[in-house]
């Protein structure tokens, strides 16, 4: 093979996708022990000092910290190491925003699913859910079993939130909205931003027991006297009624194509006439060729989390919008993380 083909773009991009697994795997190492919000506050610190703060063996630590160089988080120069721009943006603080949650819950739970993928494609199911105890069909029923590792996923989940919803929370549609019913609210970090950008509006956060009980985080404090907790089954419960608008974000992706159009519906028959619905989800091209944040939670959600689902093409949101009985219905397409923004009013 010619030099300069080894060296090209596709090449390269290759040569890292070989070694993302492990590579990712030191940097979520590295924030589970904090050597990151560490190097934060001491920077330009030796190699005996981390391996002080971590307790690490000392060559387990050369190990450890030549991945997290390879990987483009840490410098190292005279013997002297600090995180890089991107670690210390993004990974060296114990803020809700940081990254280095979701580096920790997708190492404890996303990825060591992925190596059941072809077992669970041919099946056909999410065979990877057998980790889990219980017979529950969805990994967010198991997790209500372990709420050690349930924490774990929702801060992991909260920190993704929060990175990749600016775009939602400036939608200017927001701004007429009284009531908004916010389905799958999880621990309200989404409705905790809308309301603080938006003082008129109240919300109720609809979700199952496990995970309403977490709404008492720093994000939702502050406004837990303008968010009713509503709990219940998504399917098997009524959304509750009295909500001018509707908000699904970050949820009909995990769904099949006939369960989305039983959400849709359930959501249309609670809304008052004019009443909206927002959706806030990953879009995939209409070809269904890019986005690699898409294309990693489709496996996921087949793999592990609910056996169907995937990241839509923005014209299936919009069909089933249309089915469901909504009209005036709009995308808002290419935002942030690979996000559309899917407007429905009903008649």
């Amino acid at each position: 093979m010619p030099s300069q083909q080894k060296n090209s773009p596709e090449y390269q991009q290759f040569d890292f996708l070989m070694n993302a697994p492990a590579l990712f795997n030191a940097a979520a190492t590295a924030a589970e022990l904090r050597i990151f919000i560490f190097l934060s506050e001491n920077p330009g610190s030796d190699f005996e000092a981390i391996c002080e703060f971590t307790g690490v063996p000392p060559h387990q630590l050369r190990v450890l910290l030549q991945g997290v160089c390879a990987a483009g988080l840490m410098e190292r120069s005279e013997g002297k190491y600090r995180n890089s721009a991107v670690a210390q943006d993004l990974l060296a603080s114990d803020e809700p925003d940081s990254w280095a949650h979701t580096l920790i819950g997708w190492k404890e739970i996303y990825y060591p699913a992925f190596g059941q993928m072809t077992k669970a494609l041919k099946a056909g199911t999410n065979t990877a859910l057998e980790s889990y105890p219980g017979d529950e069909p969805t990994l967010y029923k198991r997790l209500t079993r372990n709420p050690e590792l349930e924490g774990v996923f929702h801060k992991a989940m909260a920190a993704f939130t929060l990175a990749s919803i600016n775009d939602l929370v400036e939608r200017e549609e927001f701004g007429t909205v009284k009531h908004l019913l916010d389905i799958g609210g999880g621990d309200s970090t989404t409705t905790a931003r809308l309301l603080d950008r938006y003082p008129q509006m109240r919300s109720t956060a609809f979700d199952q027991p496990s995970v309403s009980g977490l709404a008492h985080g720093k994000e939702a404090q502050k406004f837990l006297d303008r968010i009713d907790l509503v709990t219940g089954d998504f399917f098997d419960t009524p959304f509750p009624e009295g909500a001018d608008a509707v908000l699904f974000s970050h949820v009909l992706g995990i769904f099949s194509a006939e369960q989305i159009g039983t959400l849709l519906k359930k959501a249309y028959d609670v809304l008052p006439s004019g009443g909206r619905i927002f959706i806030y989800d990953y879009n995939v091209t209409e070809d269904e060729t890019k986005g690699i944040y898409g294309a990693r939670l489709g496996l996921y959600f087949n793999i592990l989390a609910s056996g169907t689902g995937m990241a839509y093409p923005a014209e299936d949101f919009e069909g089933w919008l249309a089915e469901a009985g909504f009209e005036n219905i709009s995308t808002v397409a290419e935002l942030d993380y690979e996000h559309g923004f899917h407007i429905g009013v009903k008649p």
